[in-house]
């Protein structure tokens, strides 16, 4: 996995490096003072974790989960515990407090590595996904998806013919799909947005199941939606 550290504290820096390197399945490709120097690479989706520090100046890490949509998995490195309420509200996958043991640290990246196994994009085409469904890996047309579903550590996924659930996180899931074609509407819900029959009090209704729509997401909604 690629992986990037945002954390302004230099001695941070080289401690969360240290033990990357003794990981093998880890990639460095960039350390940044503050999130706002690390958009372009996540932007360009060349990065696959994020280990995130808490309090920076200009942006906190905490703003930054709130405020940029999209981001692949985060792991928080904090030296407070007090955070953790917080930014587990932004499917965070997991909470390192400083200073960092390497035991904690291989647990948590045993996790991450669980939710990046659990629904992979399919490469060779761009219209489908696989998912790790009893010990196998099921290719998902995204076209048959209707909506994702958030539970605990868990996803469920809703198509036209079945349920699964894979262990992953809503912000893990959501920076692999393409966004032209699927727009979050809540903390625990993202929907394809031409399985939207219609939208009625605050609901989104796929098929005749209703769907709540936040207000932190309801801008975001409205702009995706063609209106007449």
């Amino acid at each position: 996995m690629n992986c990037i550290i945002i954390d302004d504290d230099k001695v941070a820096q080289k401690a969360i490096q240290f033990l990357i390197s003794k990981v093998p399945s880890l990639i460095l490709s960039g350390i940044y003072d503050n999130p706002l120097e690390s958009l372009q690479s996540i932007d360009k989706k060349e990065v696959d974790l994020i280990f995130l520090d808490i309090e920076m100046p200009e942006v906190s890490g905490l703003d930054f989960l709130k405020n940029f949509g999209n981001l692949p998995q985060v792991v928080v490195c904090s030296s407070k515990k007090e955070y953790a309420a917080d930014v587990y509200e932004y499917n965070v996958t997991d909470y390192l407090v400083k200073p960092i043991s390497y035991e904690r640290f291989a647990k948590a990246i045993h996790k991450t590595k669980d939710v990046h196994d659990n629904f992979k994009f399919n490469g060779i085409r761009d219209d489908s996904f696989f998912i790790k469904n009893k010990g196998n890996y099921l290719n998902v047309n995204s076209k048959d998806i209707l909506y994702f579903e958030a539970l605990s550590d868990y996803v469920n996924i809703y198509t036209h013919a079945a349920k699964y659930t894979i262990y992953s996180t809503m912000r893990a899931i959501e920076a692999k799909l393409p966004n032209t074609e699927f727009v979050r509407i809540h903390r625990s819900y993202i929907v394809r947005i031409d399985k939207i029959a219609f939208i009625e009090e605050g609901n989104v209704f796929v098929k005749e199941t209703p769907l709540p729509i936040s207000k932190s997401y309801k801008k975001e909604l409205n702009n995706r939606l063609n209106f007449l």
